[in-house]
């Protein structure tokens, strides 16, 4: 499992956040350690007031863990986890909180140790937690037979260099073909009889109709190449001439650019936004079976906790009913017979720890299955809308690339805009010191 682990303080604010309920579906405290208070911030408080009488400001140490999105994985195995947490960074036996979070169909733990040792009032050194966590998580993954990240194998194997296939196929689908431009120039050319109908056939295509710096007529395409009208249609100079007339009124390259820019940047905004509705529209109705989902998820919790608690109390009164009592309690305890009530129901409730134990874990097991199936749903339409925004981003790139002036005076903008604002409110202080002086 992933390990993710921080120095810190704030105890209250940590507390706080370990129980939200609006990030996390379920949110459940397991164990609380060597603190006089039973609730996670209170003990937490302690941890604090204890750590006034050192200097040391860092005196929590958070651990997150996080095993595989698929695994269903034990108490057991958290719980090992942690010892083995505890064992190499030298925290054994020091107060500690632990609480169990499920969300998005995955569940995690939070453990929590002080650092401070209250016999020497002095913190726990945490030398190299971040290896030896990492060297731990990896253990674990090989351990429980779970699929290594690829991070954890070798850290430059996450090159952010690396193209995924889709990029490659989008790449590949950006090209066109020499042929099929050449096609559609001449096709324009032979549906026109003028310069205004042969522009308006090649507008109507993606493609401007401009004047070149050697050449007389060429085409500027969206993705910023510049065409001869002459070699794609197949014409004579002399002939293209007697058609389109002279070329000055016509914009020139960089500003049929410049003009795709503006009028691309406007369409891009559009349809970002019109990506994100459809994600929205996308996500309404899973979000509302998620909110759905969750709730039963709670409710058959508390069903099996309060069958549970009821169960438990009528065996405690069952195991408390076979001592004797009076006189022939008395007896009991001299013949040896009360300790071997006592032992058996000692035996009796460890098995009931047990099975309630077990209970539990199917049923958050197959909550947690249902809830995965879910999620998967949610992620498809997630990474739909990912990739569509990358693409537009992608293409939104080329824009810039097509018109540098633009990407200059956007940056410009930006870096200036902090500047401006900042200028106007002197500029608001100073009016304000006039006004107040011409009305002394």
């Amino acid at each position: 499992m992933i390990l993710k682990a921080s120095q810190r303080g704030g105890g209250k604010q940590l507390g706080q956040h370990l129980l939200r309920t609006d990030e996390n579906e379920h949110v459940e405290l397991h164990d609380i350690r060597g603190f006089v208070s039973d609730d996670v911030v209170g003990a937490l408080k302690e941890a604090y007031a204890v750590s006034r009488g050192t200097r040391c400001k860092q005196f929590l140490f958070s651990v997150s863990l996080s095993p595989p999105q698929q695994e269903c994985v034990s108490v057991d195995t958290f719980e090992d986890a942690i010892s083995r947490i505890e064992d190499k960074n030298g925290l054994t036996g020091q107060p500690r909180v632990i609480v169990f979070h499920e969300k998005e169909g995955r569940r995690h733990c939070h453990a929590v140790w002080s650092r401070i040792d209250a016999e020497t009032m002095t913190a726990k050194n945490l030398s190299h937690f971040k290896l030896k966590l990492r060297d731990l998580s990896r253990e674990l993954y090989i351990e429980n037979g779970w699929k290594l990240p690829r991070g954890l194998m070798n850290s430059r194997e996450a090159d952010p260099r690396n193209f995924t296939l889709a990029e490659w196929q989008q790449a590949k689908r950006m090209g066109r073909d020499a042929r099929d431009l050449k096609a559609m120039m001449q096709e324009c050319w032979a549906a026109s009889d003028s310069r205004a109908s042969f522009a308006q056939a090649l507008k109507a295509r993606g493609i401007t109709l401009a004047k070149g710096d050697r050449r007389g007529f060429v085409a500027v395409t969206h993705e910023g190449e510049t065409l001869s009208i002459s070699r794609y249609t197949g014409k004579k100079t002399k002939e293209i001439n007697a058609r389109l007339g002279e070329p000055k009124e016509l914009p020139s390259v960089e500003e049929a650019k410049a003009q795709f820019a503006k009028d691309l940047t406007a369409a891009f905004q559009r349809h970002q936004g019109e990506a994100e509705e459809r994600k929205r529209r996308a996500l309404s109705p899973l979000e509302t079976k998620r909110q759905h989902m969750a709730g039963q998820h709670r409710l058959e919790r508390a069903k099996l906790k309060d069958r549970q608690h009821a169960r438990w109390a009528d065996e405690c009164r069952s195991r408390a009913a076979r001592f004797d009592t009076g006189v022939k309690g008395i007896w009991s305890r001299i013949t040896g017979k009360h300790a071997q009530i006592r032992k058996q129901n000692e035996r009796e409730a460890f098995a009931a720890l047990r099975r309630d134990g077990g209970q539990r874990q199917r049923l958050i097991d197959a909550q947690l299955s249902e809830r995965q199936a879910l999620q998967e749903q949610i992620r498809t339409v997630r990474g739909r809308h990912a990739e569509l925004l990358r693409e537009l981003r992608q293409d939104r790139r080329k824009v810039r690339e097509l018109n540098p002036r633009l990407a200059l005076s956007q940056e410009f903008a930006k870096r200036s805009g902090g500047a401006a604002k900042a200028m106007s409110l002197v500029h608001a202080r100073r009016m304000g010191q006039a006004a107040r002086a011409a009305m002394a």
